[in-house]
């Protein structure tokens, strides 16, 4: 099964590092309509503590040329393989990390939830074939996400300043510790370093990275396209997201994380 990981993995990048270079300039087929308006900060987002905004903005910088030149162009290579490969792709992810997701709805007292993503990582990993399939949706038991940094503000821990953190992109004090945590506790990646694979941590880091980014293309070369300051519309977004998060609010009232989000599980 392990080497079954490996070779899946390994033939996913290849095929998405092979493809990109010749697709990455096409026009995207799937084009949204978005206006400028729909990224308009408010007097919340005047509110944000951001200290360290003059260092935030060069490394903000730096990981805005990284997506452009590197994972924007891989992303959409990735989005022209075929829709059943992508949510493949997508669901065996996923099913990564659902380890870490169960822990954290322990921890922050939702066992019903806990128990349908049990439910969930048991029915995809078998019969879902190691999570390439997400028979679990299709009998009800639906996906929830849940990290550490959701769990310290369940916990009544202050979000401490906003921090741009290199290719990791967003985060702040309290999302940076979450994440930290996370590295040093997922089941997953503690698996691999036992097996003496620790270096397929990076290649489930990245993968997840160029999944999740397929997914915003437009959201975010429309933000670049009409944010009068791009820093602060990305700061704002990122913001709304984590608040729609945390507060367990519906997806649909969440707007688009831009640029480089890459997780760690």
């Amino acid at each position: 099964m392990q080497n079954l990981v490996k070779t899946f993995i390994f033939i996913f990048l290849s095929a998405v590092l092979y493809i990109s270079p010749v697709l990455s300039d096409e026009n995207d087929e799937n084009s949204i309509e978005i206006t400028s308006s729909d990224y308009n900060t408010t007097p919340y987002d005047q509110e944000i503590f951001d200290p360290f905004e003059p260092v935030n903005r060069v490394v903000f910088k730096f990981n805005n040329v990284a997506d452009r030149v590197v994972l924007e162009p891989i992303a959409k290579g990735y989005r022209r393989l075929p829709s059943p490969v992508q949510t493949g792709v997508g669901n065996f992810f996923s099913n990564l990390k659902l380890p870490i997701i169960i822990i954290n709805q322990f921890l922050q007292g939702q066992f019903k939830n806990a128990a349908s993503s049990t439910g969930r990582l048991v029915v995809n990993t078998t019969i879902g074939i190691g999570g390439l399939v997400d028979v679990a949706e299709r009998i009800g038991l639906e996906e929830k996400d849940e990290d550490f940094g959701q769990t310290l503000a369940v916990w009544g821990v202050n979000e401490g300043p906003y921090i741009i953190l290199p290719i990791f992109g967003p985060s702040n004090l309290r999302d940076t510790t979450g994440m930290f945590i996370t590295s040093l506790t997922d089941p997953t990646n503690l698996y691999l370093v036992d097996q003496g694979e620790g270096e397929w941590i990076a290649v489930r880091t990245a993968g997840t990275a160029v999944d999740q980014r397929s997914k915003i293309i437009d959201e975010v070369n429309t933000l670049r396209e009409n944010s009068i300051d791009y820093y602060a519309a990305v700061r704002s977004s990122y913001y709304q997201n984590r608040d729609a998060a945390i507060k367990n609010r519906d997806d649909t009232e969440l707007t688009p994380v831009p640029l480089i989000s890459v997780e760690f599980e």
